[in-house]
């Protein structure tokens, strides 16, 4: 089972998916018309209903709410949640209406794309917010009541932890990024959300979780022990299991002056590891030539370095400039604030502007560049 996320081209998805079908492979790359088609039966083996999928895809700002003209950031905003809300209400409602003309208490599992108040992340993970407003952290009643089944989705919940250079993007703009926990139902058997790279609970329960990127995706993740969750039925009581996911490679940042980067090195060298690096020189020392020095040094040795930051040379350029940072420091709505500060926008314009822009960030990240 396929569902787009954020990062994914729903059109490039898409293109196989007849074919991929007769593979028993199913792809979902944007959201169906009707939300009932998201409703799938799956057979096991013996060609035996097994599960019912609500292979719900990254609900697109524009899948779920019809823009209007004059209408205010908290119209936005219940409209987005309520467009959430009917999503997932006629996708399950299909689900239980086939899981009842089975007449088999075959489980249904639920996917989503969203972004769970409270989680986790770091600094530089790319995380992107969802949707526009303060109505980003989805509650735990956005889901239907009333049924027991295994939830998997996509989403941000409340909560829930990134790590620098992740990747993570934020799905929607303002507040409305992350949902609550307590929208979910009471009564999903288990709750299992994509989106956040980091292993982590929602809630503190041990049936809402994000089972996190199976590799590192940048070297804020490096001391993180990644993991896939085997969720096991007997009867309705799930069993969940954390199971490791070896790392083949380290990520490791070596950060100093150059003695200390060299050392780490060499230190890094008798153990024969074949680490990937990633070095930021902060000494004192000048060093103009640090991509050579340090390829020297790390020659023959088995491992990669694959960044290079040297704050020294950037301290000094930005200084002559008169500046403390660059645009690499900022992420774009800073930029958009200092855009304000310069211009001089009063405060009470603010607001309403930065919603705007925001809008046409989220409109830009969601464009289906693979489309016709």
């Amino acid at each position: 089972m396929v569902t787009a996320g954020n990062h994914d081209s729903p059109s490039f998805l898409n293109a196989p998916r007849e074919l991929l079908k007769y593979l028993n492979v199913h792809v979902v790359g944007c959201a169906s018309d009707p939300p009932a088609d998201e409703a799938i039966v799956l057979a096991r083996s013996n060609r035996e209903p097994g599960l019912i999928v609500c292979a719900i895809p990254y609900l697109r700002d524009r899948d779920i709410r019809v823009a209007e003209a004059g209408e205010s950031i908290e119209d936005k905003e219940r409209k987005l949640i309520e467009g959430i809300r009917t999503h997932y209400r006629l996708v399950c409602e299909a689900a239980r209406q086939k899981r009842d003309l089975l007449n088999k208490a075959v489980p249904i599992v639920a996917m989503g794309h969203l972004f769970a108040a409270g989680g986790r992340t770091v600094d530089g993970d790319g995380v992107r917010e969802l949707y526009i407003g303060s109505l980003a952290q989805v509650r735990a009643d956005l889901f239907p009541e009333g049924i027991d089944y295994l939830a998997m989705g996509h989403l941000f919940a409340a909560g829930g932890r990134t790590v620098d250079g992740d990747g993570v993007r934020e799905l929607y703009i303002g507040s409305l990024a992350q949902v609550r926990a307590d929208l979910f139902p009471e009564g999903i058997d288990y709750l299992a959300l994509g989106h956040l790279h980091i292993p982590q609970k929602v809630g503190g329960s041990d049936f809402i979780r994000y089972s996190g990127s199976p590799l590192p995706i940048g070297f804020g993740e490096a001391d993180q022990q990644k993991c896939v969750v085997l969720v096991e039925f007997s009867g309705n009581a799930p069993h969940v299991t954390e199971i490791p996911v070896p790392r083949f490679r380290v990520l490791k940042t070596l950060r100093g002056d150059w003695q200390t980067i060299a050392g780490g090195i060499d230190a890094m060298t008798s153990k024969g590891g074949n680490a990937w690096l990633e070095i930021i020189y902060d000494g004192e020392e000048i060093i103009g030539n640090l991509r050579e020095r340090l390829d020297e040094a790390n020659k023959g040795t088995g491992m990669e370095i694959l960044r290079i930051r040297n704050n020294q040379v950037l301290q000094n350029t930005l200084g002559r400039m008169g500046k403390e940072e660059s645009l690499d420091d900022l992420d774009v709505t800073e930029v958009f604030k200092r855009c304000l500060d310069t211009h001089e926008v009063p405060e009470e314009q603010r607001p309403e502007l930065l919603s705007a822009y925001r809008e046409v960030i989220v409109s830009l990240n969601e464009a289906d560049l693979m489309a016709d």
